[in-house]
């Protein structure tokens, strides 16, 4: 059977793409398995869709692994993650550097293990020169923490004078995220059949495209990528605008 990869326009992929990477728990309940049976086989999904990325030549991937919310889990599992958290970039690191990836993470890593961040930070500096895909960790993340820690930056900011309340606009609010120096994702992906966005760069996804599967994160792979790429692609990306005036802008600019 012919990949699906080869009916992608490649001039028409999304920059950067966003993943719920959902369903690793019940995966494994399915199979009779405790819950970190399923994280560890979602490790795998992680490799295959990076990989897969990284060859189409997507700018950014980001990846929610780990809500601050999810600190509200059992103890175990919360400890199992935060093991195979720091054995995974271990192992992964010299993988990044020999694909030209470029590790970035988001979230509050105050709530982190110091032995996680430690890792983290080794591999971010290890691959802070490459030049190909970026790959966004969120780790200990949730969009409204995020809002919430914008928004006390700028109320500082402006009480000690340095910034005119008059003057913040929607890019100038952006430049207080966690995501500031990254484009908004265009394709957002979520899987295991929920249809929630649960918290996740609300403010970033305001124009996305939004992608639903019924696969479980250990079972997402490169040919289902492809089919979101796709769906996607089939899609009229109109910011506001009516379908006529997309219309003349594509005859306008030849694209």
């Amino acid at each position: 059977m012919q990949s699906l990869k080869a009916q992608i326009d490649t001039k028409r992929l999304p920059n950067h793409i966003a993943i719920i990477m959902d369903g690793n728990g019940r995966w494994a309940k399915e199979k009779g398995q405790d819950r970190l049976y399923g994280h560890f086989q979602g490790v795998e999904s992680v490799r295959n869709i990076v990989e897969g990325c990284a060859e189409l030549g997507i700018g950014y991937l980001t990846l929610y692994a780990f809500s601050t919310e999810n600190w509200g889990r059992p103890r175990q599992e919360v400890a199992g993650l935060m093991e195979l958290l720091v054995q995974t970039i271990r192992k992964e690191t010299e993988t990044l550097n020999k694909n030209n990836i470029k590790l970035h993470v988001i979230g509050d890593l105050e709530m982190m293990p110091a032995d996680a961040v430690n890792e983290l930070n080794e591999s971010i500096a290890m691959t802070g020169k490459n030049t190909g895909l970026n790959l966004v960790m969120a780790l200990s993340y949730s969009s409204r923490w995020e809002l919430a820690q914008a928004a006390k930056r700028i109320a500082e900011e402006v009480k000690a004078g340095k910034t005119d309340p008059g003057s913040i606009t929607p890019d100038s609010f952006a430049q207080y995220l966690c995501t500031a120096t990254f484009p908004d994702p265009e394709l957002m992906i979520r899987t295991s059949g929920e249809y929630r966005i649960s918290n996740f760069l609300l403010y970033q996804l305001a124009y996305a495209e939004l992608y639903f599967t019924e696969v479980r994160w250990p079972d997402f792979r490169k040919e289902n990528l492809y089919a979101a790429i796709l769906d996607y692609q089939s899609r009229e990306r109109r910011f506001g605008k009516t379908s006529e005036q997309i219309g003349q802008e594509i005859n306008l600019t030849g694209n």
